[in-house]
């Protein structure tokens, strides 16, 4: 097979506006697909050892349950992913509010942040193929500060390698940390939890959260803890631990600090494997933090797009990103973007086979 992309309509939003899915694929057959809304992966569709392809991020098979029901499956988040405390941040001595969406903080950009957003789409033709999806956020969307383009570029490439990359400009001081929220299932989704996926972490720290889940500032170290990932661990291994940490999060969804120094160029943050299959997943970065999540909020009110009931562990993110709630911690790498200055972050998910 060579490189090919294809478009087809997916539904109308409950506002009107016309959704398109493209479905990439490469020479191996490995196939991507993406919706304009939320710039959404509702499928990754990747081979096991045997060469038994499947699809192995979670989601829906309709519009309708993406725009009403979802725990931002596989969606681009912004204009800030992850939370920020208090719904609140001071930039340039200015005070910003914005809308309180879990508990008291805000969280993945707000009430309709970027993952329920429908994106302009450009394809991208060549060795390999590309889909660019772009979004204006106008000054005061969801209460942020500044006129924010944003572009995100998905590649897939010849190595199974499924490319993000991110850029954004404004014209006003404001923050941004871009991720995308896909919920992975090496074994295949609905099949079951990955508590038996085998995860290394490329960090020897983590940041600890108080009881709303936001970070204390710490910068912890990983050692003789639950959140020790420098060595393969199946997930079940500590997600039933007693530690504080775990019990605050009902599992791992926590921030981890990545050991690699060169932002320039991806690096490795993450390596998954499921042993059934034998998929492997490396995730590189050059981002410097890493959210791993556990699906610990999904209930048994989801049902799949292959027609499985959804259960808390029946995926698992791992969240590029800078630091949750960076605005309101100095210490932190800056989430603050000037006029003139550009955004700009890669993640690749690179799959594979053991």
């Amino acid at each position: 097979m060579s490189a090919a992309i294809h478009k087809q309509p997916y539904g109308t939003t409950a506002d009107g506006l016309p959704v398109d899915e493209y479905t990439l694929t490469n020479s191996h057959s490995m196939v991507v697909k993406i919706i304009t809304y939320g710039g959404i992966i509702t499928s990754i569709s990747v081979p096991d050892r045997d060469g038994q392809f499947a699809n192995v991020v979670l989601g829906f098979n309709n519009l309708a349950d993406y725009e009403t029901k979802s725990p931002y499956f596989s969606a681009i988040t912004g204009r800030y992913a992850n939370r920020i405390a208090n719904a609140r941040f001071t930039l340039n001595g200015v005070e910003y509010k914005i809308p309180a969406n879990n508990g008291i903080n805000s969280l993945h950009g707000g009430l309709k942040g970027f993952d329920k957003q429908v994106w302009s789409a450009r394809e991208i033709h060549g060795d390999e193929t590309g889909l660019e999806l772009s979004y204006l956020s106008k000054d005061g969307e969801e209460g942020y500060p500044g006129n924010l383009d944003v572009k995100v570029v998905y590649t897939l490439t010849d190595a199974n390698e499924l490319r993000i990359d991110y850029s954004a400009t404004t014209d006003k001081t404001t923050v941004v940390n871009l991720t995308n929220h896909a919920y992975f299932n090496l074994k295949g989704e609905g099949t079951g939890s990955i508590y038996d996926h085998i995860v290394t972490l490329n960090a020897d720290r983590y940041t600890p959260v108080d009881e709303n889940l936001i970070p204390t500032g710490e910068l912890a170290s990983v050692a003789d803890t639950p959140f020790d990932f420098r060595q393969p661990k199946a997930i079940i291994t500590d997600i039933r631990s007693g530690h504080p940490q775990i019990v605050r999060g009902r599992g791992y969804d926590h921030n981890f600090v990545l050991n690699t120094t060169n932002r320039t160029q991806p690096g490795l943050a993450a390596q998954v494997s499921e042993p059934v299959s034998g998929r492997t997943m490396d995730v590189l970065t050059t981002e410097p933090g890493v959210q791993l999540y556990t699906g610990n909020f999904i209930d048994a009110t989801l049902v799949g797009s292959a027609g499985s009931v959804y259960r808390q562990g029946d995926g698992l993110c791992l969240e590029t990103q800078h630091f949750p709630d960076s605005p309101n911690q100095p210490d932190f790498p800056s989430t603050v973007l000037q006029p003139g200055e550009t955004c700009q972050t890669t993640t690749i998910f690179k799959f594979g086979v053991s």
